[in-house]
């Protein structure tokens, strides 16, 4: 997925997020409710989540210097653990410690008409928000399970919409199940239990977006297919006898970086090496365009394997 398409999922997040986060917290603070209120906080960590991929997306494209001589596409991968981080302190912990201190401190729920009217709105927004992101996903999943391109994208802004919002219509079912339990049957446990689901369900999608985008973070090869692509390009010429060793590394969404260790044709001299070289390079970079740095070495294998 491009930059551009990922930037375009993180406004309408966003924008269906601010508005859900506003009337949230009028209605929680009408009806009195935990359960609106674990929504509240949800909705209000969900838009602060989108306000940090969409800075993560900006730095990314800063160009190389001397610092960071491959660039800097790795920012997409740190505040987007940032966000996961962000989603667990405030809204699982303190969704489960409001709902705790209802179910210690139980108290009427007032003004559940505008409450559950304000958690259907929610589900309108939400929804358009995952459906936008789910179509633009899906011109990327190659034949996977929506799933499937969770676990292996290199692209954590859409993992992280994909995840927020079916978290968010989730605990909008939450919340709308603990408003009515707690109001046909009086028993106002039923919106701290909603709360603490609701924050046991953000604590879980935090845990999986930090897994995936700690893995990216720290360095994530290419998947089996462009990495096929890449022996392919790499040994296709004649001169190339032996494949001795290849490394690839993700620097970001669009960024990769390879190195690998050719052993070549003995009769080849140093001119016909260079020259070789640099066609190789071409060719790879050609076979996976997002390849941007590509370092090859002539080298003989070990003397066991002669």
């Amino acid at each position: 997925m491009s930059s551009h398409g990922s930037r375009n999922i993180i406004i309408a997040a966003f924008l269906a997020n601010l508005a859900i986060m506003i009337s949230k917290f009028v209605a929680a603070a009408m009806s009195g409710s935990t359960a609106m209120l674990a929504e509240s906080l949800h909705s209000l960590a969900d838009t602060g989540n989108q306000a940090l991929l969409f800075v993560g997306l900006w730095l990314s494209r800063r160009p190389a210097d001397k610092l960071h001589p491959f660039g800097y596409g790795k920012e997409n991968y740190f505040w987007a653990f940032v966000v996961a981080i962000t989603m667990f302190v405030v809204g699982a912990v303190v969704s489960i410690w409001q709902g705790v201190e209802k179910l210690i401190h139980p108290h009427e729920v007032e003004s559940i008409g505008i409450a559950l009217g304000v958690l259907i709105a929610g589900f309108v927004f939400e929804g358009s928000a995952l459906t936008y992101a789910v179509v633009h996903v899906r011109k990327n999943l190659r034949g996977q399970t929506i799933w499937q391109y969770i676990r292996h994208s290199k692209e954590p802004a859409s993992i992280t919409v994909l995840l927020e919002d079916s978290a968010a219509l989730t605990g909008l079912s939450f919340a709308i199940a603990g408003l009515l339990l707690a109001h046909f049957t009086g028993m106002m446990i039923f919106d701290g239990i909603a709360s603490i689901c609701i924050g046991a369900l953000l604590a879980l999608v935090a845990f999986v977006l930090s897994v995936e985008t700690k893995s990216l973070l720290v360095g994530e090869a290419v998947e089996p297919e462009h990495r096929q692509a890449i022996i392919a390009a790499l040994t296709a010429p004649e001169q190339v006898q032996q494949l001795l060793d290849l490394r690839t590394m993700h620097l970001g969404p669009e960024k990769v970086l390879v190195t690998a260790r050719l052993h070549l044709a003995d009769d080849l001299d140093t001119d016909r090496i260079e020259t070789l070289l640099n066609e190789i390079e071409a060719a790879v970079k050609t076979a996976f365009p997002p390849v941007r740095h590509c370092y090859l070495e002539a080298d003989h294998p070990p003397k066991s394997e002669t």
